[in-house]
């Protein structure tokens, strides 16, 4: 019986050692691999079904453009980590009334939590540098009170606040290490910048060596922009040797941080990818160039290793994006950086798996998927805590019987 009580002891030990575990394994970005999750098309599949493809994926870091319910409920109970958006449309409110970003994030974050992992709010996108200027002013006060609503909600420990850049509002870009930012947006970055440093929030970066490429392909060499073997660049104000666009891009807006005194900062990269078809004029969206990007570009994160000018800062980046997206506006190459299809097969092969193979594949059902959530996996494991005590109460049987004899 000592021993049978010593059993229970350990059982009770354990089961409090792994709550804790769970608990404290909670990140911002898990790993250095994420994805975009747009929205603007008119049949992709139900978000749902966008689980289940990103969990066979092995894909937990999600970047959505809203704070859409449906999304919100599906991504409950899974794991999968959240960051989501206020749309641009919403910035003058936020920033005018306090109260409204209290109940935005009332509405939007603390009913969702915990069962969904809510990691971080982007606050508009791509606003600086954008074509309505207007938002440039009210980016900082929106910014502000949705981190004052999380302040009071105390949620700013678990969620950060973020807001993404395009690289317009960079300046002499080439090479990286003479960027600066763009003298009409610098009355505007800097306090947002010193905001973010006092919240230890990094820099979001959208970067895309697609549309570099296709501003000037008679300069750039598409290997270099597609992570395939080349001479690369030489950066001779500071000695640093790129081998691909994407190191150079992060590496600019590091140098355009340091020049505006946040040295410190880091830069994560927020989109990133390559199209897969496009007009008569977009010559480089092809098939085959997407392909190469986005396998290479999984290569190189898994490397887990940082830039030339900052290699201790390993690089993390959300790919854009998980579908086509059919209702987008623009060029055709806009509609099509998903690496799957409306129908949820895959556009081009990187290692994924579509849903349209998952009757017949080895691709998990939906229940089995969401059945490996930590609350799941306490079923898992009281199932082998089970079996150990059925074989450790037939031991102790199986010890008084020989006893016996």
């Amino acid at each position: 019986m000592k021993s049978l009580r010593f059993f229970y002891r350990f059982l009770r030990v354990f089961f409090i050692v792994y709550a804790m575990n769970e608990s404290l394994t909670v990140q911002a970005f898990t790993g250095t691999y994420g994805i975009n999750y747009g929205r603007l098309a008119d049949n992709i599949p139900s978000p749902d079904e966008v689980v289940t493809l990103l969990r066979a994926a092995k894909i937990k870091n999600v970047r959505i453009y809203d704070a859409d319910h449906s999304v919100l409920k599906a991504f409950s109970n899974t794991g999968l980590e959240l960051v989501i958006g206020v749309p641009n449309g919403n910035l003058r409110d936020m920033n005018a009334s306090e109260d409204h970003a209290l109940s935005w994030v009332k509405e939007n974050v603390l009913s969702f939590l915990p069962d969904t992992h809510i990691r971080g709010i982007a606050v508009g996108n791509e606003v600086l540098g954008g074509g309505d200027q207007e938002l440039w002013g009210v980016l900082l006060g929106a910014v502000k009170n949705v981190y004052k609503a999380l302040d009071k909600f105390h949620l700013t420990d678990l969620i950060q606040v973020s807001t993404a850049h395009s690289q317009a509002v960079f300046a002499n870009s080439y090479p990286p290490s003479s960027c600066i930012f763009n003298q009409n947006i610098v009355q505007y970055m800097k306090p947002l910048l010193e905001f973010f440093s006092q919240i230890h929030s990094p820099y979001c970066l959208n970067a895309y060596p697609f549309l570099d490429y296709m501003g000037n392909p008679e300069n750039i060499d598409i290997n270099y922009a597609l992570f395939q073997k080349t001479q690369g660049i030489y950066d001779e104000q500071v000695k640093l040797h790129y081998d691909n666009m994407l190191d150079a891009q992060i590496d600019a807006a590091y140098a355009a941080l340091e020049n505006s005194g946040f040295k410190k900062m880091e830069v994560i990269v927020t989109e990133t990818g390559w199209a897969s078809r496009g007009d008569e004029n977009e010559a480089a969206a092809t098939t085959a160039n997407a392909r190469t990007f986005n396998y290479n570009l999984r290569k190189r994160l898994a490397k887990k290793k940082g830039t030339p000018l900052r290699p201790k800062n390993v690089v993390k980046a959300y790919v854009f994006a998980v579908f086509n997206e059919n209702q987008k506006t623009g060029a055709t190459s806009e509609r099509n950086f998903g690496l799957f299809k409306a129908d949820g097969s895959i556009s081009y092969d990187i290692g994924f798996k579509g849903l349209k193979s998952s009757a017949t594949s080895s691709i998990l059902s939906w229940k089995k998927i969401r059945g490996q959530d930590w609350s799941a996996s306490y079923s898992l494991v009281l199932t082998a805590c089970a079996t150990v005590l059925l074989l450790f109460l037939r031991a102790e049987q199986t010890k008084g019987f020989c006893d016996a004899q």
